[in-house]
């Protein structure tokens, strides 16, 4: 797919060289185009099509604070520059509206997501396995799981294996001691993390949720017990951040 993207991107440049050279275009002309790519403006959003190219992960939409119009127009420019879709914390009328643009949109209710592919290439690295404490963990989960797999890795998910039930995790041990990274989502009291380092020898990546009673204080208890973990090879992202984790766990699959 980034083979592909690079030969598009180099095909753009020969047109705008190509349209100079001809007498198309002028000079100013020619150096604004190759200036401004990368850069498409939309007034309310400036979308970024070069980003995949530059960073290895593509320009995602998160829905949160934007209305159903702006979620589906952007939605629908990156469309139209080839550029795969996935929104973030979206809701259904998000989605409705992204779909009446980009009719093959999908959405996945749990983990408030919208998607859309042009290919669908697995890396052939290895899988990423994605382990929630608890079911209400599970938004957060499918969260990490759905942006693992738009990034184009191999996931496995293994829910509701939490402290409280130790011997639930241990029946798992074989899948997620196989996989390259862990992605352990727990709120609560976020033990699971530090649990997990102890018995493994690959990177964890603990996300604290918001999930617990009055003292978890909106998910900075786990936060806290995660960064405060004995476990080495433990690292943390920010609450409820499943997509930031699985951006990281995707880059390291791919080293």
């Amino acid at each position: 797919m980034k083979t592909q993207l690079l030969k598009s991107n180099k095909m753009k440049i020969q047109e705008i060289l190509d349209n100079y050279k001809n007498g198309n275009i002028e000079l100013t002309n020619a150096l604004q185009h190759l200036s401004n790519r990368g850069i498409d403006e939309m007034g309310f959003a400036t979308i970024d099509t070069d980003r995949l190219k530059r960073t290895g992960m593509p320009e995602v939409i998160y829905a949160s604070g934007k209305t159903v119009d702006q979620v589906a127009q952007i939605a629908r420019r990156l469309y139209d520059n080839k550029i795969d879709i996935l929104a973030t914390r979206a809701t259904i009328e998000m989605y409705e509206a992204v779909k009446k643009l980009v009719p093959d949109a999908e959405y996945n209710e749990i983990a408030k997501t919208i998607s859309y592919k042009f290919t669908h290439p697995i890396s052939n690295k290895g899988y990423i396995a994605v382990i929630a404490a608890g079911t209400s963990d599970m938004p957060v989960a499918e969260e990490a799981a759905i942006t693992a797999r738009f990034l184009n890795n191999e996931v496995k998910t293994i829910y509701d294996v939490g402290v409280a039930g130790i011997h639930r995790l241990f029946n798992k041990l074989d899948i997620i001691r196989e996989a390259r990274v862990v992605i352990v989502v727990a709120g609560m009291e976020g033990a699971l993390a530090s649990v997990v380092g102890g018995l493994v020898d690959k990177p964890i990546i603990g996300v604290p949720t918001s999930i617990g009673y009055g003292a978890n204080f909106q998910g900075l208890s786990a936060l806290l017990s995660m960064l405060n973990s004995c476990a080495s090879g433990v690292s943390v992202v920010n609450i409820d951040n499943g997509f930031g984790a699985a951006c990281q766990a995707s880059l390291i699959n791919k080293l």
